[in-house]
C-alpha cells in the first residue's frame, strides 16, 4: 500500500511538535476551569497582537467560538446575516439557532462566498421595522471566506462602517484566520490588525493551523467576557482542565508560530496553484483551491494517490496545511499541469 498524499483538510493535519511541549509543560496542578497561570495570560497576549484591548476565551472547537460570539450580539428574536455558503449556515448542524435560542440565519449572495455592504443591504433594506419580520441584529464574516478569499482591511472598514451606521454587531468566523492573515505579509502584528480590521468579536482558529483541540474567542469588548463565559459553562464547554487549552493557544502565538505555519500552508497552496492555471474557480488566497477538474482527472489524480474531496460534479477543493511536504505540493501541481 502507497501512502496518499494529502490534501483532504487542514482538520486533518498533524499537531504542532511546539504545541504537544506546551501541553506537556502544563501537566502539573494549578488552579481548574480558567483561574490557571496559563489562562490568566491570554487577554494581555492578545491585546498586544491587535493593538487594542480585548478579552480571550478558550473553547474546544471553532462551531462554539462562532456561537458564544454571536449570541452576545443576537436576541432570540432577531438574526444574523452571513453568507449563503457561510460555515455557520452549512456547516454547524444548526447549532446556532441552538446557541442563540432560536435567532435566525439570514442567508445573502457574494462573489467569493464573501459580502459587501451592498450584498447585505439588498436583504435587509426590503425587511420592515416591525415586530411581524425577524430584525437583523448582526453581520457574520469569514476570513479566510469558504472559497479561500481573503477580506482586505479596505473591505472590512467599510463593512464595519456599515455595520456602525445600521447598529449591527461584526463578527468574523477565523477557522482559517492565520492564512488570511498570512497572505498579504508583514510582520505578527501587521498580519493580525490587518486580517481583523474593526470587527467586534473573532472566532480565532487554532485546531486547523497546528492546534489540537483550542479555539480563541476574542472579544474586542471586553465586558462581554463575562457573558461568554456564563454561556460557555451553560454550553457545557467549560473544560475543568483549561490549561491545556490556554497552553496550546500560547504555544502557537510563541514567536508567531501561528503566522510561520499559515505561510507555509499558503506558500503550499500557491505552488500548486502554479500548475492548475485556467482551471482555478477562485483566487488563491489563503491555503484552499478550488479546481475545474472532470471526473476522469480527479481519478487519475486520484490513481496518484493524492487524496481530496470532491466539489460538485466537475471541481475538487484542494486543502494545504501546516505540515504540507514541500514534495507533494509540487507533485499535485505538476500532476494537475499534465491533465
Amino acid at each position: 500500500m502507497t501512502t496518499p498524499r494529502p490534501f483532504l483538510s487542514d482538520n486533518a493535519a498533524a499537531v504542532h511538535p511546539y504545541v504537544w511541549d506546551a501541553m506537556r509543560a502544563a501537566d502539573n496542578a494549578d488552579n481548574p476551569y480558567d483561574g490557571d497561570t496559563l489562562s490568566a495570560q491570554l487577554d494581555e497576549r492578545f491585546s498586544a497582537l491587535f493593538g487594542r484591548e480585548c478579552a480571550a476565551v478558550w473553547v474546544a472547537t471553532g462551531t462554539a467560538a462562532n456561537c458564544l460570539a454571536l449570541a452576545t450580539m443576537v436576541q432570540p428574536h432577531g438574526g444574523v446575516v452571513c453568507h449563503e455558503e457561510a460555515h455557520i449556515e452549512v456547516d454547524e448542524g444548526g447549532a446556532p439557532g441552538f446557541y442563540l435560542h432560536g435567532a435566525k440565519l439570514m442567508l445573502a449572495g457574494g462573489e467569493g462566498a464573501k459580502l459587501t455592504p451592498q450584498d447585505i443591504a439588498a436583504l435587509i433594506d426590503p425587511i420592515r421595522d416591525d415586530v411581524h419580520q425577524v430584525q437583523p441584529h448582526a453581520i457574520a464574516i469569514t476570513q479566510a471566506s469558504e472559497y479561500g478569499r481573503s477580506y482586505t482591511p479596505g473591505e472590512l472598514a467599510v463593512l464595519a462602517e456599515f455595520a456602525t451606521a445600521r447598529r449591527l454587531g461584526l463578527h468574523m468566523d477565523g477557522a482559517r484566520f492565520a492564512n488570511a492573515a498570512a497572505f498579504p505579509g508583514g510582520t505578527a502584528q501587521e498580519a493580525a490588525r490587518a486580517a481583523a480590521g474593526p470587527v467586534d468579536s473573532l472566532a480565532f482558529g487554532f485546531i486547523k493551523n497546528g492546534g489540537m483541540s483550542a479555539e480563541a474567542v476574542i472579544l474586542f469588548d471586553p465586558q462581554q467576557a463575562d457573558l461568554v463565559k456564563y454561556r460557555r459553562k451553560r454550553a457545557g464547554h467549560l473544560q475543568c482542565k483549561g490549561r491545556y487549552l490556554a497552553a496550546q493557544i500560547l504555544a502557537m502565538l510563541d514567536d508567531d508560530l501561528w503566522l510561520a505555519n499559515a505561510r507555509h500552508a499558503n506558500a503550499a497552496a500557491q505552488e500548486i496553484a502554479a500548475g492548475c492555471g485556467q482551471r482555478l474557480l477562485h483566487p488563491v488566497e489563503a491555503n484552499e483551491l478550488f479546481v475545474h477538474l472532470t471526473p476522469k482527472e480527479r481519478e487519475a489524480l486520484r490513481g496518484q494517490d493524492f487524496a481530496f474531496y470532491d466539489w460538485g460534479d466537475d471541481a475538487a477543493r484542494f486543502v494545504t496545511a501546516w505540515n504540507t511536504e514541500d514534495a507533494d505540493a509540487v507533485a499535485l501541481g505538476r500532476a494537475i499541469a499534465a491533465l
